[in-house]
C-alpha cells in the first residue's frame, strides 16, 4: 500500500495585501510557512502551529485554497488562506528570514510550485487541485 505524507501551509495575508513568507534554513528557498501535519492534528490546527513556529505570527484560518500533490515524493499539501492576529516576525530553526512581500515579489522570488500556492490563495475561486514534480506543475493531458 502506498504511503503519503500530509503537509499544511498558510498563506498569511495582511490588510495591505502583503503575504508572509520565509526563507527556509535547510535549502534557502522562499516559501509560505508550513510543514508536516501531526497524526493527531486537525489541518487547521496544524497550519496555525506551523506558521507560529516558523514566523512568530499567530493566525486565524479562513479557508482551504488548494490541494497540491508532489508526485515524486508522495506529499499532499493542504494550503489555507490565513489572517494575522498577533505576534512579531522572528526567525526560527527552520527559517533564516521572515518577510511580508507583494504578490508580484512572490512570482519572482519563489519556485513555481510555491508561488502558485500563494497566487491560488489570493484568487477567490474554489480550491485548486494541482500536481507537481517537486519543482514544476504537471500540466493536465
Amino acid at each position: 500500500m502506498p504511503l503519503h505524507s500530509v503537509s499544511v501551509a498558510g498563506i498569511v495575508v495582511r490588510d495591505d495585501g502583503r503575504v508572509l513568507v520565509i526563507r527556509r534554513a535547510d535549502n534557502g528557498t522562499w516559501e509560505p510557512p508550513g510543514g508536516v501535519l501531526e497524526l493527531h492534528e486537525r489541518p487547521e490546527d496544524g497550519v496555525i502551529r506551523e506558521v507560529l513556529e516558523e514566523t512568530g505570527i499567530n493566525v486565524s484560518v479562513e479557508r482551504l485554497t488548494g490541494v497540491y500533490k508532489n508526485m515524486s515524493r508522495g506529499v499532499v499539501a493542504l494550503v489555507f488562506l490565513c489572517r494575522p492576529i498577533s505576534g512579531e516576525e522572528r526567525t526560527s530553526s527552520e527559517s533564516t528570514a521572515v518577510e511580508w512581500v507583494t504578490p508580484r515579489e512572490v512570482e519572482h522570488s519563489m519556485a513555481e510550485v510555491f508561488a502558485v500556492r500563494v497566487l491560488d490563495a489570493l484568487d477567490d475561486s474554489a480550491p485548486h487541485v494541482r500536481s507537481h514534480d517537486g519543482r514544476q506543475l504537471l500540466r493536465s493531458a
